[in-house]
Order: C-alpha cells, then structure tokens, then sequence
C-alpha cells in the first residue's frame, strides 16, 4: 500500500480509500460503480442496499469464476511442466546412455 487515501465516486457518493497504488484504487472502484449502476439501470425501483448486495454478488461471482479459469490455467500450466521435464529425463538419459562408458 502506498498509504495515499485517494477520493473516489461510487454511485453518486465520495469515499477516501487506499490501496495498493492509486491507478488501482481508482480502477476497482470504477468497476464498483458501473457495476451497481448496471445493476440499478435494469431495476431502478429496489432501495440502494438491495442494488449493493446485488453488486457485491455479481463481483463475487466473477471473482469466482476468474479464479477457476485461473485454477485450471494451473493445472493446465503444471500437466505440460511434467511433459516437459520427461522429455528432458529422457533426452539427458539417452545422452547419458551414448558416452562412452554410459
């Protein structure tokens, strides 16, 4: 955290926040504010605290999702490393096994 309070506007109102740095700071609350504004736009009657629960579950739910994608970007990751690291074993064995005396 770099400990600067940065003001920001989230559905019409003003909140000093810190972060991690300001541009980021400033990044998710805009995320916050379209998506309550997204939300208030398709039901403009419910009270505000409905319209933020709604958001919060709508964030959620994208944090959730992005953190499967990335789970399986893991293990996709982690299935080609072992691939990788056999053909390597393999390779250095079969020149281990051409020297002379291997």
């Amino acid at each position: 955290m770099d400990g600067r309070s940065v003001r920001v506007t989230i559905f019409g109102s003003e909140y000093p926040l810190r972060g991690e740095t300001e541009d980021m700071t400033r990044s998710i609350a805009q995320y916050v504010d379209e998506m309550i504004r997204a939300i208030h736009a398709k039901i403009p009657d419910q009270p505000p605290l409905t319209i933020a629960v709604l958001s919060a579950l709508n964030i959620a739910e994208d944090l959730f999702k992005e953190r499967e994608r990335n789970e399986q970007q893991v293990d996709l990751i982690s299935q080609e490393l072992i691939k990788i690291a056999g053909s390597l074993e393999q390779g250095l064995a079969e020149l281990d096994s051409k020297r002379p005396g291997g």
